[in-house]
């Protein structure tokens, strides 16, 4: 008797150890398991050279969420990248979403510039103003060949 009550005791152990480690997994990881408290605004650029899914978007240097996914539009051959901004932080309407570098060879993020609209997007809207990455290889290019 004293010994099943002893094995149960390390089994309720093991699982409370089990869940704790699943848990600061999640945390640590920067996972998201429902969802997070997100809302989804698109942008459209000509040209999104080096961002990748998950790099940050920033609001005057602070981090106010992620970049969900990069597409393809098949159409107007425009690249469409969802964006994943905390819930709480508004984005005005005449906002400009643009690709910038983290340092000089760093990562590439989105920067959003605040306008001075009253009016805010809302979950599923548009950033109409975009500015595409700078190609340092294309300018480089153009200096070398004498067409700046």
């Amino acid at each position: 008797m004293k010994r099943t009550s002893v094995e149960t005791a390390v089994g309720v152990f093991v699982l409370i150890g089990i869940l704790c480690i699943g848990y600061l997994t999640i945390k640590l990881g920067k996972m998201e398991l429902f969802g997070g408290d997100y809302y989804q605004l698109t942008a459209r650029f000509d040209s999104v050279s080096g961002l990748k899914a998950g790099a940050d978007v920033e609001v005057a240097g602070v981090q106010v969420g992620k970049v969900g996914s990069i597409a393809l539009d098949q159409e107007e051959y425009v690249a469409v990248v969802t964006l994943k901004i905390r819930k709480g932080v508004r984005i005005s309407d005449d906002a400009i979403a643009s690709i910038k570098t983290a340092g000089l060879i760093g990562d590439k993020f989105v920067k959003i510039t605040p306008g001075g609209s009253e009016d805010y997007l809302g979950p599923g809207d548009t950033i109409t103003d975009t500015e595409s990455a700078l190609d340092i290889e294309e300018l480089i290019s153009k200096y070398v060949f004498g067409k700046v």
